[in-house]
């Protein structure tokens, strides 16, 4: 049974979820994506295997290695440390988000450019907290690229790679704003 209750600031809460599976609607790359969610999943869970958005990885499932990066509101998130049901009327964007209109995002394209990969699992993760980096400080600096990848566990040791391909993409950028608008 689902009943509204008062928190100790007499605010109602939400219905209460669960135990079985419910409705959940997430704003997931710029569209509403509806799926059934028991109430203890995780939003890596549910875009993983709700909405069959695969590129958001699971590492240690504990938040310690980054590679289920999303943006939340335009924040860098830990997907795994994040309950489905806390995202909702929240903005989700996973790496398969980050493209716009079939152009890849700079950072993506320096990536691939710059070799900035091995097995490809942090990849993702890598990318949407070096694209959020660029995206919100495209002046970066080599210093600024290794904080925002801070948390990031990469097995491979592409590290190098990855802080050269985040810089070529916020020269990228640069280039771009310099550019007049035709």
């Amino acid at each position: 049974m689902n009943v509204a209750t008062r928190n100790i600031s007499g605010s109602e809460t939400p219905d209460t979820l669960g135990p079985e599976p419910v409705s959940l609607s997430l704003n997931v790359n710029g569209e509403i994506q509806t799926a059934l969610a028991d109430p203890a999943t995780t939003l890596v869970e549910f875009l993983r295997d709700a909405l069959g958005l695969t590129g958001t990885k699971i590492g240690c499932d504990r938040g310690a290695c980054s590679a289920c990066t999303v943006w939340i509101d335009g924040e860098v998130a830990a997907s795994c440390m994040t309950l489905a049901f806390d995202a909702r009327e929240r903005s989700i964007t996973t790496i398969e988000g980050l493209s716009r209109e079939g152009k890849l995002h700079p950072v993506q394209r320096a990536f691939i450019e710059h070799d900035a990969l091995q097995c490809g699992f942090c990849t993702p993760g890598m990318v949407m907290s070096c694209a959020h980096l660029v995206n919100n400080n495209p002046r970066c600096t080599l210093e600024d690229v290794k904080t925002a990848i801070s948390g990031h566990l990469c097995r491979c040791g592409t590290y190098p790679n990855i802080f050269k391909a985040t810089l070529a993409a916020a020269e990228a950028v640069r280039a771009d704003e310099k550019e007049p608008a035709t």
